[in-house]
């Protein structure tokens, strides 16, 4: 009775054991579940994305990963807030840190007439003590503000090259912005003409590093063109052509050629804009007046300003000229007058001596420079007159005069001749002849400009309603810029000298042997032919000897050899030397044969605008450079010692 009251007590105090540890269960995890939810509450309000909330019992444990520290005390806190901090465990991870860019380097140069400014932020490494001193020689005493800062960040590969390249880009350039960055160089510039403009531009090009993108925007103002000429004809076989073309704008110069080529004009032709247009109509006038030719069958028309002169062919009827001549004149805009000629038959005897045939005045240049004026003249200082200006042009000794005297010349006879010897001055030979109604020049050039230079000069100095005749042919080959050797043809003569001697050096020396100064001599003499062409002067050794000696046995030969041009007076500020030492063998160097074929120097030199098919044209190797685009073309190498000894 007894046991079985203890067995009840006993169950009865397991069960409530039990119930109580249910009960407790069942708190512990309400406890939890309201501190998970009052925390995700409030990470919630303060916007706290990236961590995650976790109990186990009274321990509060956060994870997940966050941007950085600040983020992840932001929850630590949040969460204390709402339990007690010794309860939270913290297993927040924080990302790793993006590394910091380096910033972007560059220089906005400005240059004009007050001086020099530059802004920008360049690398702490960069030497600004020299640079400073560089701005200071070209700015030449005028002002330099200097507003750069620094930032210590490694120094990109290219930004010295850039810097360099700039420098000296501003260096020539008076009026200019310089943006310099690495890789890249941006050049906006003023030149003071479009011949200006055009040198610059080439010289930039070819100093430009390879790899550099560079960008030019150089402008030339207009011309002044004045008078403002232009000369539109037909000549007797039909074709058209014109002497002179000006216009005042890009509309305007389309307006004249599509005129012309309206009446059958194919050719070419360089219209000049410049300034001094004497009305905005002056397109559609020069429009009407070229009909007007045609419509003559021939003849020519000349704008000197507002002045307009319509010159008929020989044999045209009277009443045709006319109905065509009215008819220009009532179409042309207000502003420009007519004048209008027919010539009578005109016969150049061109001698100055005729008696029969109207007089004359002949002006003869020879392709030596040699000038002989014949003719009439109307006193004795007119003769002296010219004889003056004769020699002034062409030389003291390079004019013989044989002119008679005649009074009964017409009164602006003088005027006729002088601006005929000028005119006769722009050729290279030629003849000029004068009579009372008419100058007729014709002649060669080297001067593509000529016509339109004469045709202005004899418009502007003979006057309106006057005839004259240009027949002057431009010819390349006199030309002294576009006769110059191209790159191409300079390496291909540099190839052949080379081809037929070395050039050697004393045995481990870069003393030039005297058997090959003759050598030097030829490449000096083409060298002065070439101005201005970009090239480098390459030293090579074979692989005998320790690889730095011999790099810098081949600097000094390079050097030596541009030494020896400089003595020669060859301009070599494009010329540049470089030892390559025994690097780019063109044999084996592990015969004696190789060996001395790999002892050489090279000229080669960077062409901006030539293919690869070019210089394969000119017999000559060819390589083109990287991101440039260019062409680099070897030139000539065999140079040595003849010995065949050692480099070392």
């Amino acid at each position: 009775m007894h046991l079985s009251r203890l067995f009840l007590s006993l169950g009865l105090v397991i069960a409530a054991a039990v119930a109580a540890l249910l009960v407790s269960f069942e708190a512990v995890g309400n406890i939890e579940a309201g501190a998970k939810a009052d925390i995700e509450s409030r990470f919630r309000m303060e916007g706290i994305e990236q961590v995650s909330v976790a109990t186990d019992g009274l321990q509060v444990t956060l994870s997940g990963i966050v941007e950085n520290e600040t983020e992840r005390f932001r929850a630590i806190s949040a969460t204390g807030n709402v339990v007690d901090s010794a309860r939270v465990v913290d297993q927040i991870d924080v990302a790793a840190a993006i590394p910091v860019r380096p910033p972007h380097f560059s220089i906005e140069i400005l240059r004009n007439d007050r001086g020099i400014s530059l802004i920008g932020l360049i690398p702490a490494a960069t030497n600004e003590k020299g640079l400073s001193r560089r701005i200071a020689e070209i700015a030449d005493g005028a002002r330099v503000a200097n507003l750069l800062e620094s930032a210590n960040y490694p120094k990109p590969d290219s930004w010295e090259a850039s810097l360099s390249f700039a420098l000296d880009a501003l260096a020539q350039l008076e009026r200019s912005k310089i943006s310099v960055a690495a890789n890249k160089v941006e050049i906006t510039a003023i030149a003071n003409s479009i011949e200006e403009k055009n040198d610059m531009e080439a010289r930039l090009a070819r100093a430009a590093p390879g790899g550099l993108d560079l960008a030019i925007s150089i402008s030339a103002p207009r011309p002044v063109i004045t008078p403002f000429t232009l000369r539109f004809l037909q000549g007797k076989n039909g074709t058209f052509r014109f002497d002179a073309c000006s216009a005042h704008t890009e509309t305007g110069r389309e307006t004249i050629l599509e005129a012309a080529r309206l009446v059958g004009f194919s050719g070419d032709v360089n219209c000049v804009l410049g300034l001094g247009v004497p009305s905005p109509e002056w397109p559609n006038a020069v429009a009407v007046a070229i009909s007007a030719v045609a419509n003559l069958g021939g003849g020519t028309v000349t704008f000197s300003d507002a002045d307009v002169t319509l010159v008929a062919p020989e044999g045209t009827e009277r009443t045709d000229f006319d109905r065509i001549a009215s008819e220009l004149e009532a179409a042309l805009p207000e502003v420009f007058s007519l004048h209008t000629v027919l010539p009578e038959p005109v016969v150049i005897d061109g001698t100055g001596d005729s008696q029969e045939g109207p007089a004359e005045f002949v002006a003869t240049l020879s392709p030596e420079g040699q000038v002989q004026l014949r003719g009439r003249l109307n006193s004795q200082i007119q003769r002296d007159v010219t004889e003056s200006y004769a020699r002034a042009r062409f030389g003291i000794g390079a004019v013989y005069v044989a002119t008679r005297l005649d009074e009964s010349l017409p009164a602006n006879w003088s005027t006729r001749v002088l601006a005929s010897v000028q005119a006769l001055s722009m050729l290279s030979n030629g003849v000029v002849v004068v009579q009372p109604d008419l100058v007729d020049i014709r002649g060669s050039t080297g001067d593509s400009q000529a016509n339109a230079e004469i045709a202005r000069l004899l418009s502007e100095k003979l006057g309106e309603a006057q005839d004259f005749r240009v027949n002057v042919t431009y010819l390349e080959a006199l030309d002294p810029v576009a006769a110059k050797p191209t790159a191409i043809e300079c390496a291909n003569a540099v190839n052949e000298v080379l081809d037929s001697a070395k050039i050697t050096f004393a045995p481990g020396s870069a003393d030039i042997v005297s058997e090959a100064r003759n050598t030097v001599d030829k490449i000096a003499e083409i060298l002065k032919e070439c101005e201005g062409i970009a090239m480098e002067i390459g030293g090579f050794t074979d692989s005998q000897g320790r690889e730095e000696m011999n790099r810098a046995l081949s600097q000094s030969r390079a050097q030596s050899v541009l030494n020896a041009l400089l003595a020669r007076r060859v301009l070599t500020s494009s010329l540049t030397a470089h030892g390559y030492g025994e690097e780019r063998p063109i044999a084996d160097n592990g015969t004696e044969e190789g060996r001395e074929a790999n002892r050489r120097i090279e000229f080669r030199l960077i062409l901006e605008d030539a293919t690869a098919a070019d210089a394969g044209d000119a017999g000559i190797e060819a390589e083109v450079v990287g991101a440039a685009d260019a062409t680099q073309v070897e030139a000539a190498s065999t140079a040595g010692d003849e010995t065949g000894e050692s480099d070392e």
